[in-house]
């Protein structure tokens, strides 16, 4: 088996290996994957954080030990970096801006230097807001995990990643990760509200502010109303998702 590192601020990770195909998640700086299948260009991997699988190309990353892999893995949602965009010096002196989020323990066994602040390694559940609104008006983009494109899930994901805890993939994965409140009045800031499709299978989700509203991506990541029915989006005036559960993973 080999292992490796996202070396670079943040990598497409695609359905096939074809930069044509569509993007299935990206892979930010500092985060590790398994590789399963290697190819002259491209090689097919499995993130760490929640095994989602996609293929690479293979001049995007880093090849690194099992030994390393583990130490990695660990700890990858510790350490992540907490300024919206900071900056990485590489062993050549130059600078390679990194997102939100990005896992920074890694960065030592790269030979470089990450320049910002880090979130602490003590999980604090009123942290979550405040650090999804740092990606407002952040544009919507499947798969997008960082304040210049980023979809429902990822924005959850990537928001819980900084407090140590790893979400899945999908919205409908997410929504069994934590515990299901019976009621909206039960809910906390911080809490996450999944949605229904058409067919009735969830596939949206929002972080609970408090007082009614939540933030999500949708067009943009934004600020609507939430109650019973669902989301009340605040500009068209009307009902855009159905509110299926409420649930607790922090």
């Amino acid at each position: 088996m080999q292992y490796g590192i996202c070396s670079l601020s943040m990598v497409p990770v695609y359905e096939s290996p074809d930069e044509a195909s569509g993007m299935v998640t990206q892979l930010l700086y500092g985060e590790v994957f398994k590789v399963l299948e290697s190819r002259k260009q491209w090689s097919r991997v499995r993130a760490h954080l929640d095994q989602s699988e996609g293929w690479l190309r293979n001049l995007q990353w880093w090849s690194i030990e099992e030994a390393e892999y583990k130490d990695l893995a660990d700890s990858i949602a510790c350490g992540c970096a907490r300024d919206l965009i900071s900056h990485i010096t590489t062993k050549e002196g130059l600078l390679l801006p990194v997102s939100l989020g990005a896992s920074i323990g890694g960065a030592s066994l790269m030979n470089h230097q990450h320049e910002g602040e880090v979130f602490p390694e003590k999980h604090k559940k009123e942290e979550l807001v405040q650090t999804a609104l740092m990606f407002l008006n952040s544009p919507e983009l499947k798969g997008g995990r960082s304040p210049f494109g980023i979809d429902a899930a990822g924005l959850s994901q990537l928001v819980y990643k900084t407090q140590g805890i790893l979400l899945k993939h999908q919205p409908q994965e997410q929504a069994l990760q934590g515990t299901a409140l019976s009621f909206i009045e039960e809910s906390e800031a911080g809490d996450l509200a999944f949605f229904d499709g058409p067919d009735g299978v969830i596939n949206h989700v929002g972080i609970i502010m408090g007082d009614n509203y939540l933030v999500h991506a949708y067009g943009k990541v934004r600020i609507d109303r939430l109650d019973h029915t669902g989301i009340f989006n605040t500009e068209v005036r009307n009902y855009t998702h159905s509110l299926r559960v409420i649930v607790r993973v922090l």
